[in-house]
């Protein structure tokens, strides 16, 4: 862990979008979190996602009846994940991938709809050699609408000599 890394359980403040883009490498149309309202170092964070449709994927998913694509709704917890991770581990590591190594107990409960305002939060459950768990739960007005464990890698990691793991 690098020596700017936040203790556990540090509050840390709150990320808007443009912090978002300097943290994680996702850009339009793939981007799906639109801020974090909550990060606790190394163990919790909350994020928001507004849906609307004027997202792309609504185009064809479907279009007479728009859904959120499930698994686009694990991928706005990761990236809520990987900004948790990011932010806690310090800003020697802004801009690295964090990458899915395995997603498990996924569970789509109630659709989510154009209008609809994602609550996205997740807690780490380890961390080992760069290797993170989560568990992630999505919610709309405080209905459960997907949850899921899911397992990252942090990436393309600064060394000591400049060049990246």
């Amino acid at each position: 862990m690098p020596d700017s890394a936040h203790p556990p359980g540090t509050r840390l403040p709150d990320v808007d979008v443009q912090t978002i883009r300097r943290l994680i490498p996702h850009r339009y149309p793939f981007l799906l979190l639109d801020r974090v309202v909550e990060i606790t170092a190394h163990e919790r964070a909350v994020g928001i996602k507004n849906v609307t449709i004027n997202e792309p994927f609504f185009l064809g998913h479907f279009p007479e009846d728009p859904v959120l694509p499930g698994v686009l709704t694990i991928e706005a917890l990761a990236q809520t994940a990987a900004v948790l991770t990011i932010s806690s581990v310090g800003p020697e590591v802004a801009g690295a991938s964090v990458y899915f190594m395995a997603i498990d107990r996924a569970r789509f409960r109630h659709p989510v709809r154009p209008g609809d305002q994602l609550r996205l939060e997740v807690r780490q459950l380890r961390a080992k050699l760069g290797v993170y768990k989560y568990e992630g739960r999505a919610f709309v007005n405080g209905r459960l609408v997907t949850d899921a464990a899911f397992g990252a890698r942090l990436m393309d990691l600064p060394r000591q000599d400049g060049q990246t793991t």
